[in-house]
């Protein structure tokens, strides 16, 4: 069916994006830089750098930022359908970002925004309120028919707007899974936290999925991938926006109460003592009787008086 487009209308077809690799690139060789030079400077001896759980989120961010950035979810979701930019944004705010945050040590995270003025701003917009409120507010604008119709025909402001959504994103998570402890809520906060974050998208998720007309133009096109209707892919877009990321977050949500608050529980109704703990006295009870035999039951029931008549 696509065979008889013209070039530059072909879905599927294949479009190099250099200055993603370049960033990926960049990325990469300055995590490997900072790990293996600045930081055994910045640990104490024998201590490693990066664990295992850092080099494994930060192999999942560039991954996810790859995937999110390139050829075919970027092209498709950005000239095609809706719902392919609704999963390429919810890779870019939900899924890159924990990884990104998880990837970075605290030393390295110290090293980047220092003790001044970067470190005071860093606190202050991670503070829950402010990284909640700015993310969710960025939401509600790259959802606004008019901007989404304004990035796809300009570059420098879409490249923009995903500079923005994965920082405020950053700023959102940092409270949950942010390398400065100082900056992290408590896990029933983290609970409650990351559920408001979660009922905000259901406004622009609503509207996507009950609108009986095309909210963006822009996607109102002929060309139709996997020969969706706008509706339908609207309705798609709707669904991945508010099922998939609530479902994202309250998957952690649960997680973070099962291993808080669960394990607390245990810890109180367990009575076994720690390998090496001393029994107080008060709780050693002594006796010098000799163990009961046989004949002294017999004996005792013996001695014992039969119960009286009425």
């Amino acid at each position: 069916m696509f065979a008889q487009l013209p070039a530059e209308v072909q879905p599927w077809a294949f479009q190099w994006h250099a200055e993603l690799w370049v960033l990926v690139g960049f990325l990469v060789g300055a995590y490997v830089y900072m790990v293996r030079v600045i930081g055994p400077k910045a640990v104490p001896d024998g201590v490693a750098p990066v664990t295992r759980r850092n080099k494994c989120a930060f192999g999942g961010a560039m991954l996810m930022l790859w995937a999110a950035s390139d050829w075919p979810i970027h092209d498709i979701g950005e000239e095609y359908l809706y719902s392919a930019h609704m999963l390429q944004h919810m890779m870019l705010s939900y899924f890159l970002p924990p990884l990104a945050l998880l990837a970075t040590p605290t030393w390295l995270m110290r090293v980047l925004v220092g003790d001044g003025r970067l470190y005071r701003g860093v606190a202050f917009l991670s503070k829950p309120v402010v990284a909640g409120v700015l993310f969710n507010l960025i939401i509600m604008v790259t959802h606004v028919p008019q901007i989404v119709s304004a990035s796809v025909d300009s570059g420098p402001l879409h490249y923009s707007l995903h500079f923005l959504v994965v920082m405020l994103s950053l700023l959102m998570w940092m409270p949950v899974v942010g390398p400065l402890p100082e900056l992290q809520i408590g896990p029933l906060g983290k609970c409650i936290y990351l559920f408001l974050q979660s009922v905000v998208p259901t406004v622009p998720a609503a509207w996507l999925t009950f609108a009986e007309s095309a909210v963006y133009k822009t996607y109102d096109i002929p060309v139709r991938v996997f020969g969706w209707s706008v509706e339908i892919d609207q309705q798609l877009a709707g669904a991945i926006m508010k099922t998939a990321g609530s479902v994202f977050l309250w998957t952690i949500v649960v997680f973070i109460f099962f291993k808080r608050f669960a394990v607390e529980y245990e810890g109180a109704h367990d009575y076994r003592r720690e390998p090496g703990t001393v029994i107080p006295d008060s709780e050693i009870v002594e006796t010098t009787e000799a163990p009961m035999t046989t004949a002294d039951i017999e004996k005792a029931f013996a001695g014992s008086r039969p119960p009286l008549e009425n």
